[in-house]
C-alpha cells in the first residue's frame, strides 16, 4: 500500500531540513519526524484521510509535546487517551540532558498541547467528529534548544537560518495545502498566521488566527480556549 501523500512530504520535509546547521545559542535540534516518525505516519493515517475544511498550522514542537510524540501539540496524555495513538518512539541524535524524549513514558505535560486538545475534545466528543472536517499540522518540525535546555523557537533564530527554514517549510505547507484542501488555515498564534498569509498566498483559502496557547502568553492563561472559540466564531466558524 503506497504512503499517505502528507507522510511522503513530511519525509521530504525532513529531508530539506537535515542538511542545515544551526549556530549559537542553539545547541541540540531535535527532528521528530525521524524518531518519531512511527507515531507521525500513525497519526497521518488515522486522522488525516480525505478533505478537511479547516487546517490549524502550529509554529513548532514542544519539548514535552511533539518533540515526545511526534504528533503536533502532542502533549503525551492526550495522544495516548484522546487520540488513541500507540508506536514506536525513538531516540533524536544528540539528545539533551536535560530534555530527554522518552515518549509516551513522559510524565511531563505541555500546556499548549493540554489546552488545544482538551479544547477539541470539549467541543466535539470524539477525536474522530473533530478530524472529520479538521487538521493540526506544525510550520516547522524542529525543535531548537539552548544550553540551558531553554526552548527557543523559530522567530527567535538568526535571519539567515530563518530564510533556510522558510525555503524548505513553505514548500512543505503548500504541499500539505494541496493535499488536504481545506477552505481556512487558521494560524495558532501570530508567527503561523503570517508564515501561512506568506507560503499560500497564490493559494486561494482563507486565513484567520486564534490565540497560541502557550503559558508564556498571559492572554491564554486568562482563559484560552474562550477566547479561541470566540476567534472562531468571528470568522463565522464554530457558531452556536
Amino acid at each position: 500500500m503506497p504512503d499517505h501523500p502528507l507522510l511522503g512530504a513530511a519525509r521530504e520535509l525532513s529531508q530539506a531540513l537535515a542538511p542545515l546547521r544551526f549556530g549559537p545559542p542553539v545547541t541540540h535540534v531535535y527532528d521528530p519526524l525521524t524518531y518519531a516518525g512511527a507515531m507521525h505516519a500513525a497519526f497521518i493515517a488515522r486522522y488525516g484521510q480525505g478533505r478537511k475544511r479547516t487546517v490549524f498550522l502550529g509554529m513548532n514542537p514542544g519539548p514535552w509535546g511533539m518533540a515526545q510524540t511526534g504528533v503536533p501539540f502532542g502533549e503525551v496524555a492526550a495522544v495516548r487517551d484522546w487520540l488513541q495513538l500507540d508506536a514506536p518512539i525513538g531516540k533524536p541524535l544528540g539528545e539533551h540532558p536535560k530534555r530527554p524524549v522518552d515518549g509516551l513514558a513522559c510524565t511531563r505535560a505541555e500546556v499548549s498541547g493540554k489546552r488545544l486538545w482538551g479544547a477539541m475534545a470539549a467541543r466535539f466528543g470524539t477525536p474522530e467528529a473533530f478530524f472529520q472536517d479538521h487538521y493540526v499540522i506544525n510550520y516547522c518540525p524542529l525543535l531548537f534548544l539552548e544550553a540551558s535546555g531553554k526552548n527557543r523557537t523559530p522567530d527567535q533564530l538568526p535571519a539567515a537560518e530563518r530564510r533556510a527554514i522558510a525555503a524548505a517549510c513553505d514548500r512543505h505547507l503548500r504541499a500539505a495545502i494541496a493535499i488536504l484542501q481545506p477552505e481556512w488555515v487558521i494560524g495558532v498564534g501570530n508567527f503561523a498566521e503570517e508564515r501561512a498569509r506568506t507560503a499560500l498566498a497564490d493559494v486561494g483559502v482563507k486565513f484567520g488566527r486564534i490565540p497560541h496557547p502557550s503559558p508564556a502568553s498571559p492572554a491564554a492563561n486568562k482563559g484560552w480556549e474562550p477566547a479561541a472559540t470566540l476567534a472562531m466564531n468571528a470568522l463565522g466558524l464554530w457558531l452556536p
